[in-house]
């Protein structure tokens, strides 16, 4: 069969070697910088690129910021969530659509994760790395309770979880095309990106660097979200805190029958006395206290089977702009 001629064909722009994904929310007053920053390191590439931004359901204008950036340059694309689903999600959403045939980067959109950085990501992953880890060192406007909290969360996280990530490992890395196929062939919706970066596996390699003050705006992460964070990642790669309770179960009839002994060696001397009502309230109150810690951890396992039983997507899409080039 014959084409027929005259008819005009637009070509197709080729496949990104690189894919660049930021998941955003709320961070009007950074957009724009983080992005002209990127697009000149990107510029200087010499290979075809997109970048992704991830609109996490943001209410200050992010989102149609994003829009008009997209309709300035082809090469950026926009995924607009039908609400807040939260920053995991978003970087789900990211690798899911990635088109990139080399290596996917992903980085916040705070300023912090310095795009100038990425030509050594690559370097590395040139010769030979599939996945790239930036390791912080050091914030320039880092608090001591922001250093310790951050000690705490990852000395707990190595501890109670099969993970070994080291201190600063955020979420500013390079994956390879097939480390990125192996993440988003994994079933889970509860999803600990740094964990499962961490489980699949692959050729990694950790760069160190310092990270410069946050642009604009203030961190989403409060120490209450980052406790719960490192929570999810325990009773996402371990079953450890359930063998802790096991362990406690045992001491406490290991002292209960030591005290047994104890009162009965007492009954026999003839010593026995009739005792306060203290000793009694607190080993209840403890006791009460081993229960009810007991039944919480067991409750955010089977919560989490809970959850994925549901079979509910990790995020849902409003709309996408430049959803092709």
């Amino acid at each position: 069969m014959s084409i027929p001629a005259g008819r005009d064909h637009p070509p197709l722009a080729p496949l990104p070697v690189f894919s660049f994904i930021l998941p955003a929310y709320n961070e009007l007053m950074n957009i724009e910088r983080v992005t002209s920053r990127l697009l000149a390191m990107a510029g200087q590439l010499g290979e075809p690129f997109e970048i992704i931004w991830i609109d996490d359901g943001s209410t200050d204008g992010s989102g149609e910021l994003l829009d008009r950036l997209a309709a300035q340059d082809s090469c950026i694309r926009v995924l607009h969530f039908s609400r807040n689903f939260g920053h995991m999600a978003a970087l789900t959403a990211g690798f899911e659509t990635a088109r990139a045939t080399g290596a996917v980067i992903c980085l916040d959109a705070d300023g912090q994760h310095p795009p100038e950085l990425i030509p050594a990501m690559i370097e590395q992953w040139k010769s030979g790395a599939e996945i790239v880890q930036m390791v912080r060192q050091k914030t320039a406007d880092e608090t001591p309770f922001k250093r310790l909290s951050s000690g705490i969360f990852y000395s707990l996280l190595n501890r109670l979880s099969d993970l070994d990530l080291p201190e600063g490992a955020a979420d500013f890395r390079l994956l390879d095309r097939q480390a990125v196929d192996a993440l988003n062939s994994l079933p889970e919706r509860d999803r600990f990106i740094r964990g499962l970066v961490r489980w699949i596996g692959f050729r990694q390699t950790l760069l160190p660097y310092d990270a410069p003050p946050r642009m604009a705006g203030a961190t989403k992460y409060s120490t209450r979200k980052m406790l719960l964070f490192a929570f999810d990642g325990i009773t996402s790669f371990s079953i450890r805190p359930l063998r802790i309770i096991f362990y406690l179960g045992v001491a406490v009839i290991f002292i209960t029958l030591l005290y047994a002994l104890y009162v009965l060696g007492l009954l026999i001397a003839g010593g026995f006395r009739v005792p306060g009502w203290t000793s009694l309230i607190l080993l209840i109150m403890m006791l009460n206290g081993i229960q009810l810690v007991t039944l919480g951890i067991v409750s955010e396992y089977m919560g989490r089977v809970f959850n994925e039983s549901k079979q509910r997507p990790v995020y849902v899409l409003r709309k996408c702009t430049n959803p092709h080039r």
